[in-house]
């Protein structure tokens, strides 16, 4: 049960006086926990991101984060048409993956007309279509002790490979999929070729391109610098973007 909750903001830190309604305890949230929690209290965990008309779509989507992953081992997969590509789930899952684009454009797909909102300013709405996340988890099999997916990509950044993450809520959201689609047609590189992460109710920068592994894990705390995510690595980024 939730009683009496005092919000303090301007330290980084958000006191919730009373209990938690996860933990049955007082808690002391970061401004990223606070966030989530608030977003997720007031429009609850399937809450759907706005959906638009196919009239709507941006005549012009930008291309965000990285155009080209720009290594010989993802230029060798481009120069075949991704035919050599696979998709690896592991980590904590019963069932370990190994899925080819055929084999997860064959399975079940949901098509949905979205905004991509970037943390550089600018938004656009585009038709994205793929499996949803949970449909690749069902088939894996989560173990008892995942509670987040890491996201690893092709991309680098000097000696750092980009990866991203994202807890249980959000992978088993009916909006999150896993897109190989843009308006109708295959995506390019420049908007993450292969196969790329849509999750819709977080900023664009969560929105992982060039998906090589999902990993099931317990804690992101050996991951990278252990804050979830690239830029949340590097430059301070929230890990909890959510809109």
């Amino acid at each position: 049960m939730i009683t009496r909750r005092t919000l303090i903001l301007g330290t980084g830190t958000v006191m919730l006086a009373g209990c938690d309604s996860f933990t049955d305890s007082p808690v002391l949230l970061s401004a990223d926990d606070a966030n989530r929690f608030l977003q997720r209290s007031i429009t609850g965990r399937a809450a759907l991101a706005k959906q638009y008309r196919p009239d709507q779509r941006s005549p012009i989507f930008r291309v965000n984060g990285t155009a080209n992953p720009n290594t010989p081992e993802y230029y060798a997969l481009a120069a075949n048409r991704f035919a050599d590509w696979r998709l690896r789930v592991d980590g904590l899952v019963a069932r370990p993956l190994s899925l080819s684009l055929p084999q997860i454009q064959s399975l079940p797909q949901r098509a949905q007309i979205t905004r991509h909102d970037c943390v550089e300013g600018w938004s656009a709405i585009g038709k994205w279509q793929g499996p949803q996340l949970a449909t690749l988890l069902r088939l894996a099999g989560l173990r008892d002790t995942a509670r987040y997916l890491v996201f690893h990509c092709a991309d680098r950044f000097g000696a750092l490979p980009y990866y991203e993450s994202i807890d249980l809520v959000d992978a088993f959201h009916p909006q999150t999929i896993l897109a190989w689609a843009l308006n109708d047609r295959t995506l390019n590189i420049g908007h993450g070729a292969p196969l790329r992460l849509r999750v819709e109710r977080q900023l664009g920068y969560k929105h992982a391109k060039y998906l090589m592994r999902i990993e099931a894990v317990a804690s992101l705390a050996g991951v990278g610098q252990g804050k979830g995510g690239f830029w949340e690595d590097t430059n301070g980024y929230e890990w909890y973007a959510g809109i």
